[in-house]
């Protein structure tokens, strides 16, 4: 068995093309004995992953939305779903918004104020919003610790939520999950994130909820 495993490993390494190291997906569960990757590490396309007898791991991917659960085997990343040999995958489909999960270079530049400005107008206008979106009232979000951490909701019914990202309250020392603070946003609302000089606008979903949902379904890469 394992000079199988070997040979497909083998194999694996030479399809595997030569992409960029940007994130295609994150880990969002990881059981038993799993080699090279650990809960909520980023993986880029053309990682191979090797899973030990009855070891799982579960996939979110950020761009195609899909969430893979998969069992042993050897998995190859991909940009839009992973290959697996010598082991077993389910997918499905889920709500996500690839926009959500990466802020943009223009975004990261934009001012506060015309952010906020250009929010506004949409709402006054009755422009149909074009923000990113997230699905699950409790966003998920990559911040650097030590900085604090500000959500504005547009209209101003909603206290300020100020959080200063202490690294205890950190998820894998980069993520900051709302939803084990207690506190959430409003289904349909519309926010703006600033994490020192970045500004992002973002809104919830109508149909959002606060039981828990796929992490690449409330994502917010800040940073």
């Amino acid at each position: 068995m394992r000079t199988l495993i070997g040979a497909f490993i083998g194999v694996l390494c030479l399809a595997a093309p030569a992409f960029a190291e940007t994130p295609a997906a994150i880990v969002e569960d990881v059981q038993g004995k799993v080699d090279g990757v650990e809960f909520m590490d980023y993986v880029a396309p053309g990682k191979i992953i090797k899973l030990g007898p009855k070891a799982g791991i579960t996939l979110s991917y950020l761009k195609s939305c899909l969430r893979e659960t998969i069992t042993e085997g050897v998995v190859l990343v991909g940009a839009e779903q992973s290959t697996v040999q010598l082991g077993n995958v389910q997918r499905v489909k889920v709500p996500c918004d690839a926009n959500a999960a990466q802020l943009s270079e223009r975004e990261a530049n934009q001012s506060a104020a015309t952010t906020f400005r250009t929010m506004r107008n949409d709402v006054k206008g009755g422009a149909p919003s074009k923000l990113p979106t997230i699905y699950g009232t409790a966003p998920l979000i990559q911040a650097k610790g030590g900085s604090t951490l500000t959500i504005e909701r547009t209209d101003g019914k909603e206290p300020t939520i100020n959080v200063p990202l202490k690294n205890d309250i950190m998820v894998g020392g980069k993520f900051y999950d709302m939803t084990k603070t207690g506190k959430s946003l409003t289904p349909g609302g519309s926010y703006l994130a600033t994490l020192g000089a970045k500004r992002f606008a973002f809104q919830v979903d109508a149909s959002a909820t606060a039981s828990p949902t796929p992490i690449v379904g409330r994502l917010l890469r800040l940073e």
